[in-house]
């Protein structure tokens, strides 16, 4: 039994061209005109395969195929829909097509299972419009509540209970819709590595032991604003100077890490007032923090506020660190990890074990249910630009690796 690629290429050529910066990669955020067109899509395609669908308070949506025991909790597997700014086509979409692809051809092959599959597809995975990221899974188990989404905003000062609330949804009763453990059995996502290790390798999946922990920061610093050219450079309060000796230590304090997997990165910088001759005034930057490893992430981040410590004092500023989102460390449990590899052996796929740097849905549900990833590669390792490619003979690979492994995770009864 084999999903079918043709299929999976109309769906991901269709959505990809809802696309807000044509010629410019992919620009898809969350509840944008282009957000709502791919919804009203895969709609469509849930309602022709007969199934039931449910949209929570913040967009999530739960497309259920029943099982014959339908009090069993229920496999879910898929990914997100939307894209960083001149993102990529594949990015989420490939692990949200493939779980619909798995239930068509579960559909189509007359297989009937004792536990419910649904295909879910998460809100705001990105953190495009409001800087964090994985909400809308952080919202289906009840990490984040009504309070929190009135605290998320985007750069013009809007609130994301005010942008879910104007895209027709009720963001009040996000509680109404909270996953409980009990309720679902795993999580499977399919996703591209977003890497370069498979492609270098040239081995079609990796299956994932452990997905990096990250913590996100804002970083402001405050001096004082100035004429560019009449002020000395021994009288300044710049900021600005100030933010590239904390961004070169970043750098450094990752690559020196004791864990070698630590990576930093400073992705966001706004300065004010962003005039090529005036000293600004304030300048903001994010600080994204990652290992596999708790400690590196700790390292990281000590030593970035110690570097600030120092900086407010060499150049008579104010400096403030503010952690913006967190997710913690996954390990794989090893028996959803063998699952995976024994469809693999089954099917005489190439894999290998890998970690993964990116975060991921699958993390978040690590909380409450069993998860595991499966990796098909990214060529040149390129992801989140709009070179980001992946082959479509991978791609079937990764998908006939998923139903495989979402029927051994249940049982046929027929």
């Amino acid at each position: 039994m084999e999903t079918n690629i043709e299929r999976v290429k109309r769906d991901l050529y269709t959505i990809s061209q809802y696309n807000r910066t044509p010629g410019e990669g992919y620009t898809r955020f969350s509840y944008s005109p282009e957000d709502a067109k791919t919804r009203e899509y895969l709609m469509k395609e849930f309602i022709n395969f007969g199934l039931k669908v449910t949209v929570d308070a913040v967009g999530n949506i739960r497309a259920r195929l029943e099982g014959m025991d339908s009090d069993a909790p229920v496999i879910m597997s898929g990914s997100h829909i939307d894209t960083v700014l001149h993102g990529g086509m594949f990015d989420g979409l490939v692990g949200t097509i493939g779980a619909l692809e798995v239930v068509r051809t579960i559909i189509e092959n007359k297989i009937k299972t004792k536990n419910p599959i649904e295909v879910v597809i998460f809100s705001e995975e990105e953190g495009s419009n409001f800087g964090s990221t994985t909400v809308g899974s952080k919202a289906m188990i009840g990490k984040y509540g009504v309070e929190d989404i009135k605290e998320l905003k985007t750069n013009e000062g809007i609130s994301m209970y005010e942008v879910v609330k104007n895209f027709g949804l009720e963001p009040e009763k996000i509680v109404d819709y909270v996953l409980k453990p009990e309720e679902i059995k795993a999580m499977i996502e399919l996703h591209i590595e977003q890497s370069v290790v498979l492609d270098l390798e040239n081995i079609p999946i990796g299956i994932v032991e452990a997905i990096a922990g990250i913590e996100s920061y804002e970083i402001v610093l405050t001096g004082v604003s100035n004429h560019a050219g009449a002020t000395p450079m021994h009288l300044r309060h710049d900021p600005m100077a100030a933010a590239a000796k904390v961004i070169t230590a970043i750098e450094r304090i990752a690559k020196e890490s004791n864990s070698f997997s630590t990576v930093g990165t400073v992705g966001k910088i706004i300065c004010e007032p962003n005039i090529f001759n005036v000293i600004p005034g304030r300048v903001l930057f994010t600080l994204d923090a990652r290992d596999v490893n708790p400690k590196g992430i700790e390292e990281l981040v000590q030593g970035t506020e110690k570097i600030l410590n120092e900086v407010v004092q060499t150049y008579g500023i104010t400096a403030s660190m503010k952690r913006i989102s967190e997710s913690k460390v996954v390990e794989i449990p090893s028996e959803i990890v063998h699952i995976i590899e024994e469809s693999a052996d089954e099917l005489g796929i190439l894999y290998k074990r890998m970690n993964s740097g990116a975060v991921h849905d699958a993390c978040i549900l690590a909380e409450i249910t069993d998860v595991g990833m499966i990796f098909v590669p990214s060529i040149n390792g390129c992801s989140h630009v709009p070179e980001e490619k992946t082959g479509f003979t991978n791609i079937k690979i990764g998908c006939d690796l998923l139903l495989n492994t979402i029927l051994k995770l249940t049982t046929r009864v027929n």
